[in-house]
């Protein structure tokens, strides 16, 4: 198998471009290091591209180990033929090759080897031949009532259970009912007797069916999550009869050609081949694909959502108050300083006596470290932490901001948080976690695990190693596309820079600490185990914002530094002068420095970068507030209009809080004045939106919302 030109014949793309990206991933280069800074080679790839690339890799690979585990096994026992050799070896799915295999694997002893001990196996092949001759006189052959076929009815058995098998093994008819089970097959959901209260939460699903593989995904896993909690029985499977006779058209033969006895005996066969054999194995293996299907759906649900949120916009380096609301036990206060030091830590108890004391702290607070925003987490007692809050006299311009705090608790206990601060408990942790959200939230969300950052669908039914690669991508993506002040960062979110890891990241903060900040990228190199490959990675993606070569604050790396320096001394200037310089740098004749390794594409991108050294891709922070006579789900009413931000985006719709501690449903019927397929054509999470309230559950803690602009 040839895997370049395989994989450019699946992807449409060139073999120039498949070979050097695998050449380069063989290489140890990252994808966003191939993205960013090797164009040329690929022909200016994305890193979806490259990723998918890499994935088929891995899943051809795949297929070869397969390949050669079933060639081995066949030699061990003596069946490996040149012709099979010659299938095995052009087999192009894995489906193909095990379909193929299916005769010959290994089995338990079946009904059908019992057949063939006793002899039957020429009955079988008579039956199959379907001629025109006594079918009565041919079985009494195999009979002999003193060895092991005792009647006719016994051999006849034994012969259909040999076609059945046979059958079964076919390569074509199980490709056949493979095809109608995908087109043709419905899933079959029906609660188990007495699991009616316990599954409640199912019961949507108590008597359900529909076409298979039209099902959206969240329906998808939720069927199976009840199969898996034994409340729920589900199956996958066409009309019966239907599949049967899409099986008999690859094993009947005319009725005017065959004697009727003998078809009505292949006939049976051939139903029993499906009903015991073909329907099951299939059934289990369409499910299989199913849910492979749904889970492919479910995780580019939650890359698109984790991605969303890692770019939404940060506050930038401001001094900020944090605060962790609660009733009983108080508000935890933190202060920190521009870039997230912890500087003060308090506890107020605004919601009763302590409310008078709690003002005047807040205060003091704002004036003693300049504070310049007050971050308040959205969890219990938020939106009256932020009332009170609002309820103070405070500096004109200061932003008060409610602070999605979804895993901060996770963060806070974690050996992350301990690490950073040793000498502090849970409660102080998060609120520092939530004020540095809202100052850098991809700095921040680096340190939690994606899947508690409460932007998934269905995250725990979903094949976990497909969704920690697909995950750890996107966060590579995010970080790298963002870029990294190296004297700044934490380790965490370093080790996420391209070419770099935690062990690394650990010994660039304990070479800052002890040799001082970092002044030129060149230094990096002096960090243990960071050699020349780690380098070229991670150079172009760490930024130091006062260092002493002034590119060292851009996204060009410093293997392009060179061009820099040449196109300065040809528009007779120094670099400093080039930087920021838009109108200057657009009119540098780009075609004087293409080399044979050195285009356009990267040349592009370095007068890009002169223009707007480091840019952050990120949109500008937007100030938010909430319906301030709203608090709690009994204020709504039917037909309210509100402002909300949206927490959640779904196949089936987007979830947006609108501060009263429940978030909404915007259902995907009530997106848009229009038909939308996918609600990430029109909403994204993080963002603002006016919804108008449809309906509210308060029992079921439920809230219907829309955005249409006329009536529902």
């Amino acid at each position: 198998m040839n895997i370049i030109n395989t994989i450019r014949c699946d992807l449409g793309l060139s073999e120039k471009q498949v070979d050097a990206v695998i050449t380069l991933l063989d290489q140890g280069c990252t994808i966003p290091f191939i993205a960013r800074y090797r164009k040329e080679m690929t022909d200016s790839l994305d890193e979806v591209v490259i990723a998918d690339i890499r994935d088929r890799v891995q899943t051809l690979k795949n297929l070869l180990s397969r390949k050669e585990s079933i060639l081995k096994s066949l030699r061990e026992r003596l069946l490996l033929t040149p012709d099979l050799n010659l299938f095995i070896d052009q087999a192009a799915s894995m489906t193909e090759l095990e379909d193929f295999y299916e005769k010959y694997r290994p089995k338990k002893r079946t009904r059908a080897q019992v057949a063939r001990e006793k002899g039957l196996e020429p009955l079988a092949d008579f039956l199959l031949a379907q001629k025109k001759l006594d079918l009565l006189s041919e079985v009494q052959k195999f009979v002999c009532p003193d060895k092991s076929v005792s009647s006719v009815e016994e051999a006849l058995a034994g012969a259909r259970d040999i076609i059945a098998e046979t059958v079964n093994e076919d390569p074509k008819v199980r490709a056949a009912v493979r095809e109608l089970f995908f087109s043709k097959a419905r899933i079959i959901s029906r609660v188990k007797k007495g699991k009616e209260e316990e599954g409640s939460k199912f019961q949507d699903y108590f008597d359900w069916s529909e076409p298979a593989f039209k099902t959206p995904s969240h329906r998808v896993l939720a069927m199976l999550r009840g199969k898996n909690e034994s409340i729920l029985t589900v199956h996958l499977l066409p009309e019966e009869d239907l599949a049967i006779t899409v099986v008999e058209r690859f094993v009947l033969r005319h009725p005017s050609k065959t004697h009727p006895g003998i078809r009505l005996e292949v006939q049976l066969a051939v139903k029993d081949a499906y009903k015991r054999l073909l329907s099951k194995s299939i059934e289990k293996e369409s499910l299989g694909q199913l849910k492979l299907g749904a889970d492919d759906q479910a995780i580019t649900v939650f890359v698109t959502n984790l991605r969303q949120l890692l770019l939404s916009a940060p506050l930038g380096q401001k001094r900020v108050i944090a605060i962790d609301p609660g009733f009983r036990t108080g508000c935890k206060v933190v202060c920190l300083d521009s870039q997230g030091k912890l500087v003060h830590h308090d506890v107020i108890f605004p919601h009763d006596k302590g409310r008078a004391r709690a003002m005047q702290l807040i205060v003091k607070l704002v004036e003693q470290f300049k504070i310049e925003a007050i971050a308040i987490g959205n969890g219990t007692a938020g939106r009256e932490t932020e009332v009170f809050i609002k309820e103070i006299s405070l500096p004109k311009g200061l932003e008060v901001v409610m602070v999605d705090e979804s895993g901060a608790s996770i963060y806070s206990a974690s050996a992350i948080a301990r690490e950073e601060f040793p000498d502090h408990d849970i409660t102080v942790r998060g609120a520092v976690s939530i004020g540095r959200r809202l100052m850098d939230p991809l700095a921040e969300l680096v340190k939690i695990d994606p899947k508690s950052i409460g932007v998934g669908q269905y995250q725990h039914d979903v094949d976990q190693k497909l969704l920690r690669n697909a995950l750890d991508d996107v966060v590579k993506s995010c970080v790298n596309q963002v870029g990294v002040e190296v004297n700044t960062a934490s380790k965490d979110l370093l080790a996420q820079v391209s070419g770099l890891n935690s062990k690394i990241a650990a010994n660039m903060i304990a070479h800052r600490n002890e040799h001082g900040a970092f002044t030129n990228r060149k230094q990096f190199l002096k960090v243990p185990r960071l050699g020349p490959k780690a380098f070229e990675q991670a150079a172009g993606f760490l930024r130091i914002q006062n260092g002493k070569n002034p590119l060292d604050k851009s996204g060009i790396h410093p293997e392009s530094y060179d061009i820099v320096a040449r196109m300065a001394r040809q528009e007779g200037c120094k670099i400093e002068q080039l930087l920021h310089n838009a109108q200057g740098v657009a009119a540098i004749d780009l075609a004087s420095y293409v080399t044979p390794t050195v285009g356009l594409p990267t040349l592009t991108d370095i007068i890009n970068e002169l223009a707007s050294p480091g840019r952050d891709p990120r949109q500008s922070f937007q100030s938010f507030s909430f319906d301030g006579s709203i608090h709690k789900i009994t204020d709504l009413t039917p037909g309210m209009s509100v402002p909300g931000i949206v927490t959640n985006v779904t196949a089936f719709g987007a979830f947006v809080d609108i501060g009263v501690h429940q978030d909404g449903l915007v259902h995907i019927s009530q997106l848009a004045d229009r038909y939308v397929k996918d609600p990430n054509e029109i909403i994204s999470v993080r963002q603002q939106v006016r919804v108008r309230v449809l309906e509210v559950d308060v029992k079921r803690k439920r809230i219907s919302l829309s955005m249409k602009k006329g009536g529902s």
